[in-house]
């Protein structure tokens, strides 16, 4: 179960990954795009299904949003209802400024938006791109308005347009911007630097905890036996470490994780704890 359309990242990963998957269990594995309400629509479908080893979601680090942002409208939890498989893989979001703004740092943007107006842009309403955004209000003292977009896609031509000064956008969307100069680069997202964009210093180095990643993971349904899950994780190991996905994951700024399931368990910890103080402080609804 993928929760988000054909095309994007988490399918475009599921697709070459199910490949190697059919290879290795010697049985199909079919994507079945489940959309709708962040991802919780294929996450709701997964906790519902049987624990048989037969039912899996591939989900974003949106998982890790949503659960806070449409807590009142959900009828199960990650924690009791979903079994971490692993955490597979990650890419930054860049901060990325169009050309026509004078600001070659961070400190340069912070600096300029406290002197005059300035418009920054987010993906759909709670995505890690929107509240990137207001995490730099919040670090910074800013009141930038952060306005929201259908996607990544309609923000990033948002940007490159001119119609906002920045966007914190995922690696993948921005790079042949940056490469064509349609756009700017000043820092990236990650803990760490990005093996993608060396020379960018991290978010992290100028504002402390100011980490915000676009990640990729797997979960079975509750209940699931321990030997298939661990069957599983071994099988996503073996497949990230295929030369044909790490050629991808490198063309495409992602960098492999390939966690145990304790690793996954963190990850989903940290972030829904550090998202759900964003969204409360930014006073952020679902649409």
């Amino acid at each position: 179960l993928v929760p988000f359309p054909p095309g994007g990242g988490t399918d475009i990963q599921a697709r070459l990954l199910s490949k190697l998957f059919q290879a290795e269990f010697n049985q199909n594995f079919v994507i079945d795009n489940r959309t709708g309400a962040g991802g919780l629509i294929a996450a709701q479908m997964t906790a519902d299904a049987p624990g048989d080893g037969y039912n899996l979601l591939f989900t974003s680090g949106s998982i890790s949003v949503v659960t806070t942002l449409y807590a009142s409208r959900m009828k199960f939890t990650v924690q009791n209802d979903l079994v971490p498989v692993s955490w597979l893989s990650t890419t930054p979001l860049v901060l990325s400024l169009h050309p026509s703004v004078p600001a070659k740092s961070v400190n340069d943007l912070v600096g300029l938006a406290k002197k005059r107006p300035s418009v920054a842009a987010g993906n759909d309403v709670g995505s890690t791109a929107h509240l990137s955004a207001e995490m730099l209000n919040q670090y910074a003292g800013l009141k930038t308005t952060v306005a929201t977009y259908r996607g990544g896609g309609p923000a990033v031509i948002a940007l490159i347009s001119g119609e906002v000064d920045y966007l914190f956008a995922t690696a993948p969307s921005i790079m042949p911007h940056l490469k064509s100069g349609k756009a700017k680069a000043l820092a990236v997202t990650t803990e760490k630097p990005s093996a993608a964009l060396p020379d960018l210093p991290t978010m992290n180095s100028i504002y402390p905890g100011f980490i915000s990643d676009n990640w990729y993971a797997m979960y079975f349904p509750k209940n699931t036996p321990k030997p298939i899950v661990d069957r599983m994780n071994a099988a996503i190991k073996k497949a990230l470490d295929a030369p044909e996905v790490r050629a991808f994951m490198t063309r495409e700024a992602l960098e492999v994780v390939a966690s145990s399931p304790e690793g996954l368990v963190e990850k989903f910890k940290n972030d829904s704890a550090r998202y759900a103080k964003v969204i409360k402080a930014a006073n952020i609804k679902a649409e």
